[in-house]
């Protein structure tokens, strides 16, 4: 039964329809009426056909829904309160692209109404919600926000691929510019959230910060782990057996070593960082982290050389190439670049991935997508992303794959039992 504190003539509004946007929109719609807009016209063709093309909440629960979906701006004039889930990437010199955001400002601004509620659900530094993104509605409408429209900042927590900690059952950050915003937001998340489950913070940049550390905190533990894999490679120890006894230890915090890519960890420290040199401290240990897993590509290139003795004309068949397992997203993805390194080396790079779109792939970084059936004459494997399916894979089947005698497999992720795989003759390495 729809919530008596809205109708469909005053429907919520869901601004980018990302796998944030998707399973909020999915989620409100169980208590109001919904509309979910994006700018992507064929991705909202797709949601209109009862495609899940985020792969977030699945196509039956596409087609139950009684979504508007929408790329016609004009249609959220029918709403009175408005979540925005935009992107927020960086740019080529890894500083805040905010670009999506102002757009997604502008053409909100132009139908918010009196007594309108707006909560951005971006990932931003300290700051952007009232010092850029309120200054925008107020001009676009030429209303003032805390008094004429209420407007707050909740951070998303969701993360793709993960169907554990769903939207109800991780904790909700909220914060309002007053008092008033602040008990709306509540409300409007109580919807679909428990009471209990949700957490006022003192104050949007209060909340804004929070989403920051939350990641940024993630990237400096995998680039501990990372380096820490570097150095025990050289000693002859495997970090997984140590990672094993020191977590034994009750306050011990356990990462592992891997790519980082995506729209979040390999993202989001940049904000820290941008608005902390902004204000005249350089972030050492921040700047560092992300040396470290930016360039764990490389380091990966350099032992399959050392592996193969030289790259060039040898082919190489990589499994993955989304940012993280069983997900389809390609955004940032540190497989991509591992294949643009080992290209320039003058391998022939083969890459299968039955999660990413074909289109997708090719359209962001001018790759094929191979079917892994039709590969074969190999000179090396490596699995590059821990897909579900892929701990399902033959060693026997693997091994016709290879041309010649010299099975090198690079298993980053650890999918195989590795005394299995030496057993059958394979030359493996892990991270």
């Amino acid at each position: 039964m729809k919530d008596v504190n809205f109708s469909s003539t005053q429907p919520v509004a869901i601004i980018g329809l990302g796998y944030v946007g998707i399973q909020l929109a999915i989620a409100f719609d169980r208590k109001v009426d919904v509309i979910g807009f994006d700018i992507n016209k064929r991705k909202i063709e797709l949601f209109q056909q009862g495609i899940d093309v985020t792969k977030e909440v699945g196509d039956e629960a596409i087609q139950q829904s009684g979504i508007l979906y929408t790329s016609d701006s004009n249609v959220l004039k029918k709403a009175m309160t408005f979540i925005v889930a935009v992107p927020t990437p960086v740019d080529k010199n890894n500083e805040p692209d905010l670009g999506p955001l102002h757009s997604a400002c502008e053409i909100l601004g132009k139908f918010l109404k009196y007594e309108s509620l707006v909560v951005f659900e971006s990932t931003v530094y300290p700051g952007v919600t009232e010092e850029i993104c309120i200054p925008i509605l107020e001009k676009e409408s030429g209303l003032i926000a805390g008094n004429d429209f209420f407007i707050g900042y909740s951070p998303e927590r969701l993360s793709p691929g993960d169907f554990h900690y769903t939207l109800d059952k991780v904790t909700k950050v909220i914060s309002g510019i007053n008092s008033i915003s602040q008990e709306r937001i509540y409300k409007l998340y109580e919807l679909i959230i428990n009471s209990d489950m949700i957490y006022i913070a003192k104050s949007i940049r209060v909340a804004e910060a929070a989403k920051l550390i939350e990641n940024t905190q993630r990237d400096i533990n995998i680039a501990f782990m990372n380096e820490c894999s570097i150095i025990f490679k050289n000693i002859n120890l495997n970090i997984h057996d140590v990672l094993d006894a020191a977590s034994t230890k009750w306050n011990f915090f356990n990462a592992y070593p891997g790519l980082v890519g995506g729209h979040c960890i390999g993202v989001d420290p940049y904000y820290l960082t941008y608005i902390s040199k902004r204000n005249g401290y350089i972030p050492h240990l921040i700047n560092s982290s992300r040396s470290i897993n930016e360039k764990m590509y490389i380091h990966i290139a350099e032992q399959l050389k050392l592996v193969l003795g030289f790259l060039e004309n040898k082919k190489v068949l990589i499994y993955g190439i989304t940012y993280k397992e069983d997900v389809s997203d390609i955004r940032n993805s540190k497989v991509a670049s591992l294949v643009s390194k080992l290209s320039k080396l003058g391998m022939h790079i083969y890459v299968t991935d039955y999660m990413a779109n074909t289109e997708d792939v090719f359209s962001e970084y001018g790759l094929t997508l191979y079917d892994e059936k039709d590969v074969f004459g190999v000179d090396a494997i490596i699995f590059a992303v821990k897909h579900s399916n892929y701990y399902n894979t033959n060693l026997s089947e693997l091994r016709r794959k290879y041309t010649g005698s010299k099975l090198v497999l690079f298993d980053l992720y650890r999918i195989f039992d590795e005394q299995e795989v030496i057993q059958k003759d394979f030359l493996y390495w892990t991270l």
